[in-house]
């Protein structure tokens, strides 16, 4: 009842009756008093004006399972519309996993204010404070083959650029194949992992980590990390964010199913690559070499121009990627 009575009173300008919020949720103004009190626990400024009702005032960055529920109900069709929010737990994707064999169902949305074991790509970790960014999972059950999970990261990097851009006007870029960067910073980090067959995917579970209000890093990353705080000056509602990217993405996750490749998105995100028509280095298990971003194929991969005048197709299962002077 709380996610309710928060959409409404977030949805109406005026003053909300308490007879009318009994009338609507059948309960006493005992209850829906209660339900009032802990919103202002929560830090929600909420106005009570005796013959007129309640009106919330403010909203600071709260993240709540009751906010993400109130703010993503009838923006998306399923992603996001079952949520399970931790205040702290090890690793949202491993709890992500957990639902997953549970039976969760496709779009299921995991949320923590805080991570012990967060993870990025090759197993390096994440920094996880509490309280400050954001840390989501989401599980995805696609009928398609596993062999075309792996451009569902790419799919995700762009939707959070595409949110970001349109929620903070923030000029962020992508880092190909999926770090979201600003002002030659990391700000997002992308995991994804599956369950599979041979030929079936149990699920698909995405892990996404922002850096949005944090307003330091420890010495060991400062060089290459930033947060939206630093670099707007602004203390951006979690919640908010977490809603446009749930929106973007469902949106281009529908575009992609109808391809099963990247032909659709291809254009725009290679207009967001920051690393596209510049020179990177190529790290992987053969020796490292020198050669220009062209930008992705429709499956994902990293076309690059050799120093000899060939081109190649670079796999970022099997290679990372670095500008010569620096992360990007």
């Amino acid at each position: 009842m709380k996610a309710e009575i928060l959409k409404l009173l977030r949805e109406n300008d005026g003053y909300v009756s308490g007879q009318r919020l009994c009338e609507e949720f059948g309960v006493s103004r005992t209850a829906v008093w209660k339900v009032i009190n802990q919103l202002k626990e929560e830090g929600y400024h909420v106005e009570a004006v005796k013959n007129r009702g309640y009106r919330i005032v403010d909203i600071p960055d709260v993240m709540s399972e009751e906010e993400l529920k109130s703010l993503l109900t009838g923006k998306t069709q399923w992603a996001g519309q079952e949520i399970y929010y931790y205040s702290d737990t090890d690793s949202t994707n491993i709890r992500a996993k957990e639902l997953g064999e549970k039976g969760a169902p496709h779009g299921t949305l995991v949320v923590a204010g805080q991570q012990s074991k967060g993870r990025g790509r090759r197993g390096r970790g994440w920094e996880s404070p509490p309280g400050s960014s954001i840390y989501m999972s989401i599980l995805l059950r696609p009928g398609f083959l596993p062999a075309r999970a792996p451009m569902l990261t790419l799919v995700m990097a762009y939707s959070t650029a595409e949110a970001l851009r349109a929620e903070t006007g923030a000029k962020v870029r992508i880092k190909w194949p999926n770090d979201i960067v600003l002002n030659g910073k990391k700000l997002v980090g992308i995991l994804t992992e599956m369950s599979t067959e041979i030929d079936y995917i149990n699920h698909v579970v995405i892990g996404v980590g922002v850096n949005v209000n944090m307003a330091s890093f420890s010495e060991e990353i400062a060089k290459t990390a930033t947060s939206l705080r630093i670099e707007t000056g602004q203390i951006i509602k979690r919640s908010t964010l977490i809603v446009e990217i749930m929106k973007h993405f469902e949106k281009n996750y529908e575009m992609y199913l109808r391809t099963e490749d990247l032909s659709v998105i291809r254009e725009d995100y290679n207009r967001l690559l920051v690393n596209c028509g510049k020179e990177v280095r190529i790290l992987g298990s053969r020796e490292p070499y020198e050669a220009v971003a062209l930008g992705i194929n429709d499956n994902g991969e990293l076309l690059v121009r050799k120093q000899d005048g060939s081109e190649e197709a670079v796999y970022a299962g099997e290679v990372s990627v670095r500008g010569l002077y620096g992360y990007v």
